[in-house]
């Protein structure tokens, strides 16, 4: 699934394309959106931002109205010039959105919805979220309440993934920031003190940053689908397995992480 860095890498992308510009066209191929009028809707309407917010993105238009996007396990985002060959099949995109000799593309889902922006500052998958690992006023203390919430025999990997406890952490970064700061992510949040879980988050909002401004490549691999080879740090072979009710993939050394 897309991560919190994926979404702000986009967000970069799209933004000087159709910040404060109003759109030359906007097409919705995908068939469950073929009623839904967005063009109409969305006519003569300028972008006044486009946001990223943990795996969300919201381009919001003039008039309070809100396109909100969330990616799921295979969606993706691309921008490329006027003529210029997808990377992927046509049949995939959902939303396409021309402007200044550009395009920019959703591919895949699950999520692509226009609300107002009272719908949008109510609704639940939104409102709840916690804080943005990746937002420019991050709240450590507001993440660290959230992450012990009021389940201290919760494991520390299942709590980063918790959106409502943290926005924006995935697997990669989950298993990437357990094992940077030495943490088992199958230890209790409860018997893992203010300074480790402070630890993992800083490096997860410091990498993740790094990511979010070079892409994908800049994503450590240390121990993310890593299973069976040697730990960078101390040889041992690194285990995987399902962790959670989601029973969302982990990645860990048993040896060296405590």
């Amino acid at each position: 699934m897309p991560e919190g860095d994926t979404i702000h890498h986009a967000a970069g992308r799209i933004r000087p394309v159709l910040e404060g510009r109003v759109p030359e066209e906007i097409r919705t191929p995908q068939r469950r959106h073929s009623m839904d009028r967005w063009a109409e809707l969305l006519a003569e309407r300028s972008v006044r931002t486009v946001e990223a917010y943990g795996k969300h993105l919201l381009l919001r238009f003039e008039g309070d109205l809100v396109l909100h996007s969330h990616l799921g396990m295979t969606g993706a985002w691309a921008v490329y010039d006027n003529g210029q060959r997808w990377r992927q099949a046509a049949s995939r995109a959902w939303l396409v959105v021309r402007c200044a000799g550009r395009e920019v593309v959703q591919f895949g889902g699950p999520t692509l919805e226009l609300l107002s922006e009272r719908r949008a500052r109510t609704d639940p998958r939104l409102a709840c979220l916690g804080p943005d690992i990746l937002g420019q006023r991050f709240d450590e203390p507001a993440a660290l309440r959230r992450l012990r919430g009021a389940d201290s025999d919760r494991s520390v990997g299942d709590a980063l993934l918790d959106q409502r406890a943290l926005a924006g952490i995935g697997n990669i970064w989950k298993s990437e920031s357990c094992f940077a700061a030495g943490i088992d992510p199958w230890r209790a949040v409860g018997e893992t003190s203010d300074s480790e879980l402070l630890e993992i988050v800083r490096f997860a909002r410091r990498e993740m940053r790094i990511s979010a401004d070079a892409g994908f490549a800049a994503r450590p691999r240390a121990v993310y689908r890593r299973a069976g080879e040697p730990c960078p740090r101390c040889s041992a072979r690194v285990l995987a397995r399902g962790q959670g009710d989601q029973n969302r993939r982990t990645y860990w050394c048993p040896r060296c992480q405590r």
